[in-house]
């Protein structure tokens, strides 16, 4: 799949397709309808398929420490939509000349002269614009004069409710990882690559893999089972933390650090993929690093029990 960098690297090759625009963070079942329907008209027009998102998302430019946390980095979303088989992703890099400009100049720049589409398929929820303007009956009323078509997607719902990243968010908040893969139709995880940290893990006994999360929050917090893939690693079982790892650090930026479980490998500079089974307990501060020390050695343990208890 292709990655276009912004609008200045559209090229004269890539008019004439057919495009989505939206966060689609999460990729999710309602995201996947969607994406459907962009690869059901491209095949149906012979044309490329383009879905547009923006970085960083528009309520990360505007209130980043008010934003929603995103469910997965821009790595992880470019890497679901190529396979779910889109052949282009534009990234807009949203800033304030973005934030700026209205409805009708976005239509006209980016879906018209940058991409000259001929096929618009819009989400059910999706506006743009400083005029707020730019929703589904907007970009369909702007066809005829610029030769294109446009489709909503219909509102997917779940137990008779909308699926939403929002929804997901909750999901996750209250650790119910079975709704949350119902919704995302895949058991929701984090990918990242393993950095150097404190080596505070090291110095207690239990060694740890960093993740760089590239987003100011994570979706949820606490103590988790989990299970890895990475290189030398199928499935390998694991105890992790997220979030701002109040006994030893003042930073309100979202860390995960997994501690895996009779396994010694090497992941510096490593990608791996952490997949969160059950929540073990809510992150919290201890008077002491030996304290801490202690609650992680209980951790493990009841982690290897709950594991012991799916076989």
């Amino acid at each position: 799949m292709e990655l276009i960098r912004g609008l200045h690297n559209l090229q004269p090759r890539h008019r004439g397709c057919v495009a989505t625009i939206g966060a689609f963070d999460g990729v999710h079942l309602g995201h996947q309808a969607v994406i459907r329907h962009l690869l059901e008209k491209a095949r149906e027009l012979g044309l490329p398929s383009v879905v547009i998102v923006f970085e960083p998302l528009p309520r990360e430019y505007l209130t980043p420490l008010a934003a929603p946390a995103r469910l997965m980095s821009f790595r992880e979303k470019f890497a679901a939509l190529s396979d779910m088989g889109v052949e282009r992703v534009l990234r807009i890099r949203f800033s304030e000349q973005l934030r700026n400009k209205s409805a009708q100049s976005f239509v006209d720049e980016v879906f018209v002269e940058g991409l000259g589409v001929r096929y618009i398929v819009l989400g059910d929820d999706f506006r743009f614009g400083n005029d707020r303007q730019g929703d589904a009956e907007f970009i369909k009323a702007q066809g005829p004069r610029n030769n294109y078509q446009a489709g909503a997607t219909e509102t997917l719902e779940f137990d008779g409710e909308r699926v939403s990243s929002t929804r997901i968010r909750k999901a996750l908040e209250e650790a119910d990882f079975e709704l949350a893969e119902a919704l995302l139709s895949r058991p929701y995880s984090i990918a990242g690559k393993v950095v150097y940290g404190r080596q505070l893990g090291g110095q207690l006994g239990f060694p740890t893999a960093n993740l760089q999360l590239h987003r100011l929050r994570a979706a949820l917090s606490g103590v988790f089972v989990v299970s890895v893939e990475g290189p030398g690693l199928a499935g390998a079982k694991g105890v992790a933390n997220v979030g701002t790892r109040p006994t030893v650090d003042e930073s309100i930026k979202a860390n995960l650090e997994v501690h895996l479980l009779d396994i010694d490998v090497n992941l510096y500079g490593k990608h791996i993929k952490v997949t969160f089974l059950h929540k073990l307990r809510e992150e919290q501060k201890f008077a002491s690093v030996e304290q801490l020390r202690e609650q992680i050695a209980k951790d493990i343990t009841t982690a290897r029990e709950w594991f012991a208890g799916q076989d």
